[in-house]
């Protein structure tokens, strides 16, 4: 007596096969676009920062290199602009479906918002309902706001 079965393997074989190779296919796809969109950004970061290091030399110059900046880092420039001591480009990385252009600014740093006063743990040990008397290095009226959450 013949199975009417035989051979049913090989096909179930063959379609797991290529279910694995477009799942693979596409974890690679995903992969390429990650690699580039990295690319572009590092490129665009670069360039900016180097823009930003030459203003003084006028537009031209910075944004020339810039552009070699991003050269050397695989990608090309699309558009670079400085204002002032600020510059403003745009880098673009991979081919047809997996080109990316990314912005970047630098110039230099505005102005620091102060740092926060360092807590003691000392200062945050009390008891249910009750402030802390400890006294933080800054005065004790800042020490007053420290309180357990929750109460």
């Amino acid at each position: 007596m013949v199975s009417q079965d035989r051979g049913s393997a090989t096909v179930w074989t063959v379609g797991a096969i290529a279910v694995l190779c477009a799942v693979f296919g596409a974890v690679l796809a995903m992969g390429h676009a990650v690699v580039v969109r990295h690319r572009a950004a590092g490129a665009a970061d670069l360039a900016a920062l180097a823009a930003a290091d030459h203003w003084m030399d006028g537009g031209r110059r910075a944004c020339g290199t810039a552009e070699r900046v991003a050269r050397a880092q695989g990608a090309r420039l699309v558009r670079c602009a400085i204002e002032g001591d600020v510059s403003e480009v745009t880098a673009a990385s991979g081919r047809g479906p997996f080109s990316v252009e990314v912005r970047s600014r630098a110039g230099p740093a505005g102005p620091v918002a102060p740092a926060p006063s360092p807590v003691r743990p000392s200062a945050l040990r009390s008891g249910p309902g009750e402030t802390s008397g400890a006294v933080d290095p800054i005065g004790p009226e800042a020490a007053t706001e420290f309180r357990r959450p929750g109460m």
